[in-house]
């Protein structure tokens, strides 16, 4: 498999270049030779099978749409997080004067620690933006060979990447809950504020999750594009075959 997606190029150029060869062994049969048949059938056939291979890639490049959407929204969590956070330190722990207010300063700069350890967590968001499984087809970009190394680095970062590694604390444990209730009764404000920063962090974690199982989910199915690359080389095999049945059937005609 890896062969064919490191060699996709070439491989097209030696189907081309096969079925060129085989028509034309085809032109010494004149025109409505059964050899020619054969080669329409054969046209055909392997052009059915192309069309239907690549349905099933647009069907594929569509989910990777979903993938490119749920990029967005991980990136819009991840924004809304740190801006939250940013305005609590600011606002609140420089310094803390209230120990409740300490609490959940602590807790604010742990959540932070798990998003922005690192900066994993944007490393892959990009990484994952950069790479996504329909690039496979590398000669249709132009990417050479340390492109190509580099997507592979890339790509085994993202595999690598586990959403659980970095986001493990929970916004709500026991010392920080009692911290927002005594805030509500003090300042209602700062409570009100690190709920709101807690929603964000949740909402960070759900979608990041769902960045990680989109990815996984085009990996499992990236054979699609392996199918894709050998049906153009068939399709490029066979078209020489349709082509020169046409021009003998020209040439048949000017007679």
């Amino acid at each position: 498999m890896n062969f064919i997606a490191d060699n996709q190029l070439p491989l097209l150029i030696a189907f081309f270049l096969a079925g060129c060869i085989g028509t034309g062994f085809l032109f010494r049969k004149p025109a409505g030779h059964r050899a020619w048949k054969l080669a329409d059938l054969v046209w055909v056939v392997l052009g059915g099978i192309g069309a239907l291979v690549a349905v099933l890639a647009g069907l594929y490049k569509a989910d990777s749409s979903r993938l490119d959407r749920q990029i967005d929204i991980a990136y819009a969590a991840t924004s809304a997080f740190d801006r939250d956070a940013a305005r609590f330190r600011l606002r609140f722990c420089d310094p803390a004067y209230d120990s409740d207010i300490a609490v959940l300063c602590d807790k604010v700069e742990f959540l932070s620690a798990s998003t922005a350890s690192n900066a994993e967590l944007p490393l892959f968001i990009a990484v994952t933006n950069e790479v996504a499984p329909l690039a496979g087809l590398s000669f249709l970009f132009g990417w050479g060979g340390d492109d190509m190394d580099e997507m592979d680095e890339m790509v085994e970062q993202a595999n690598a990447f586990d959403p659980d590694q970095f986001l493990v604390f929970t916004t709500l444990d026991a010392p920080t809950q009692a911290a927002v209730d005594n805030m509500r009764r003090k300042v209602p404000t700062i409570a009100g504020d690190y709920l709101i920063l807690a929603m964000a962090y949740d909402d960070l974690v759900e979608q990041v999750g769902k960045l990680k199982d989109e990815w996984e989910y085009l990996q499992s199915n990236a054979h699609i594009l392996i199918l894709q690359v050998i049906a153009l080389c068939l399709v490029s095999f066979a078209a020489p075959f349709r082509l020169g049945k046409s021009v003998v059937e020209l040439l048949d005609q000017r007679r």
